[in-house]
């Protein structure tokens, strides 16, 4: 494969990079005047950062004196520069060296400014980028490329290796995750999904693998990414064992609502777990399902007749629209009104809950949205590499993606549905 040299070469026709990374390179192959006083003023104000960082510790220190006064912690010139790999580019600081005059080095105090880490060549949103684009289809050797095609020269250091190493201290981080202590959380809401993945295994039985995720709503409305894990299908026996290890870990009070699609082994294996959560239904799953028991000359007007369902204001309005789609299309088309109608009961759940959290409640979007990714890839490659390397990206992916979600809607209202007051067609009975 043809490297690129300059930040003006253009791509060779055949250099397997994705589409999304071609276009981005047309955009950064002439850096303009403004991209170059971005990076200027970033590189400007980090090392100004550092310097204050360094100038604010020595003030700190100035009653440590050695035997004979003088003041033990001074500055004492400048540490090599390093280059900082960022989104506006690769950044070049100066560290001023911070030196400590006891003559036991053992005791002596060392410094390293909270914004320059010691070994820290890349930021935080490069590495962001690194599992972005893994789940796009870029290959490994390939990353140095794609990147310096990006930010510019200095990510054509980053070699296969570096992104084998990286993706090992992932998973790491993602073991660690997956014990960490929840005995001060109470998910309020719990979304559901499985996401089917093609990975290249030794098992030529097995090719599917599921990656079985669950997210939360807290207390505060504020939604978090509780576990995601390499599950048999979407087996029940997968589910329990996820269940049951959040308990393991602390995760005593039981959800309020859990919303997922119809697949039977999550919820028999709520049912034994949180026999306490109520089940909602996802629209959206259950409108693709009527609809694909449905010619497609009528398909336009049952969607929006199941719309009328769960767009209705009260559960009243539901029933009503419910009991007018049977009555439409049930005869004819008796697959699809059997679908809809056994989950008549969990699929109107969320009107017993605040009107403002609707949106959140009524489909698996939450999850849905968040690793859209994955699916993509499955569609540009062969497979994921392994099922540890999917899960690992899975994992890096949805922690980048975590730091964007917003507040459930109308968070304040959570606090009397955990107080067990009641809500009815979205409203608090109190004030009804």
């Amino acid at each position: 494969m043809s490297k690129t040299t300059t930040a003006t070469q253009a791509a060779p026709a055949d250099e397997p990079l994705e589409t999304e990374v071609v276009e981005f390179r047309a955009n950064f192959d002439a850096r303009s005047p403004l991209d170059e006083l971005v990076r200027t003023g970033a590189q400007r104000m980090l090392q100004a950062a550092v310097d204050a960082e360094v100038d604010d510790f020595i003030a700190q220190q100035t009653d440590c004196r050695d035997e004979q006064g003088r003041r033990r912690i001074v500055r004492n010139g400048h540490l090599p520069s390093r280059e900082i790999l960022t989104g506006a580019g690769p950044l070049e600081v100066v560290q001023p060296r911070v030196r400590d005059r006891l003559s036991d080095k053992e005791n002596r105090v060392t410094f390293s400014p909270s914004v320059l880490p010691p070994y820290l060549r890349k930021s935080k949103a490069i590495e962001e980028l690194i599992p972005w684009l893994y789940l796009k289809g870029v290959s490994t050797g390939d990353f140095g490329d794609a990147l310096q095609s990006l930010v510019g020269e200095g990510a054509k250091g980053l070699s296969a290796n570096v992104v084998v190493r990286l993706k090992e201290t992932w998973g790491q981080e993602y073991d660690e995750w997956m014990q960490r202590d929840l005995s001060q959380k109470h998910y309020v809401y719990v979304w559901a999904d499985g996401i089917h993945a093609k990975v290249r295994l030794e098992d030529d039985a097995n090719q599917q693998q599921c990656l079985l995720v669950l997210m939360g709503a807290t207390a505060e409305g504020q939604k978090e990414l509780i576990a995601v894990v390499d599950g048999y299908r979407e087996s029940k026996q997968s589910w329990r064992e996820l269940l049951l290890n959040l308990k393991h870990r602390g995760l005593s009070l039981a959800p309020k609502l859990a919303v997922g699609d119809g697949a039977l082994g999550f919820w028999a294996a709520l049912r034994e777990v949180f026999a306490e959560t109520r089940e909602q239904r996802c629209w959206v799953h259950k409108t693709a399902n009527v609809l694909n028991k449905m010619p497609r000359s009528v398909q336009s007007k049952a969607k929006a007749d199941l719309h009328e369902i769960w767009q209705a204001e009260t559960r009243e309005a539901a029933n009503t629209a419910f009991d007018h789609f049977l009555e439409k299309y049930a005869a004819k088309y008796a697959a699809a009104g059997e679908c809809l109608k056994k989950d008549r009961d969990v699929l109107l759940t969320f009107y017993d809950f605040p009107a403002e959290h609707w949106r959140h409640l009524r489909t698996t979007n939450p999850i849905e949205s968040t690793f859209a990714t994955i699916r993509l890839r499955h569609r540009r490659t062969k497979g994921n590499g392994t099922r540890r390397a999917s899960l690992t990206m899975m994992f890096k992916l949805a922690q980048s993606a975590q730091k964007r979600w917003r507040r459930l809607n109308g968070h304040a209202l959570i606090i009397p549905l955990l107080e067990g007051k009641r809500f009815r067609d979205g409203l608090l009975q109190d004030a009804a």
